[in-house]
């Protein structure tokens, strides 16, 4: 049943933060900005639905890790300070508003790419929460691949070699 709760949670999390990203790409779109790392984007979304199908499929009846659990629940801490510093340009897709300054507050501060931080974190906490343990190493590795096309995409788009990101 607990397991049932968390990918519930999840799940809805994950519908909501689509309905926000499609709305600021819209109004982001609007204002002029245009998308990048279009090819690259089914993947990424395709990678997100087969982890949470396969939690799904796998986790319920399984006993939760607490302690991981509280690991999950500082990740959504952190995820909500990422979507917070980017407020409206915060979108699922790479949208590059031009002569925007790059945001620079919040987790941004302290390294780029908090918000991967925290998806990597979360494809491989959740699962391991249930004993998943192969589960957590085969999409962390298929994430690796993702990220690392994204994120060379993103810095490209920004001009920057390594800088911060302009949304998640």
């Amino acid at each position: 049943m607990e397991a049932i709760l968390i990918l519930g949670f999840v799940t809805l999390q994950r519908l909501g933060e689509l309905v926000l990203s499609n709305r600021n790409t819209a109004r982001l779109k609007a204002s002029g900005a245009r998308e990048v790392g279009r090819e690259h984007y089914a993947y990424m979304v395709a990678l997100h639905a087969l982890w949470l199908a396969g939690l799904w499929w796998l986790a319920p009846g399984r006993p939760v890790s607490l302690l991981l659990l509280v690991v999950y629940a500082l990740l959504q801490v952190l995820r909500v300070w990422v979507i917070g510093s980017l407020g409206r340009r915060w979108t699922t897709r790479i949208i590059v508003l031009p002569d925007a300054p790059l945001v620079q507050r919040g987790p941004y501060r302290f390294f780029s790419h908090p918000n991967y931080v925290v998806v990597a974190g979360e494809i491989a906490v959740l699962p391991l929460m249930f004993g998943l343990i192969w589960f957590a190493v085969l999409f962390s590795a298929l994430n690796a691949v993702i990220l690392y096309v994204r994120i060379r995409t993103e810095n490209a788009a920004l001009g920057i070699g390594g800088g911060r990101e302009v949304q998640a």
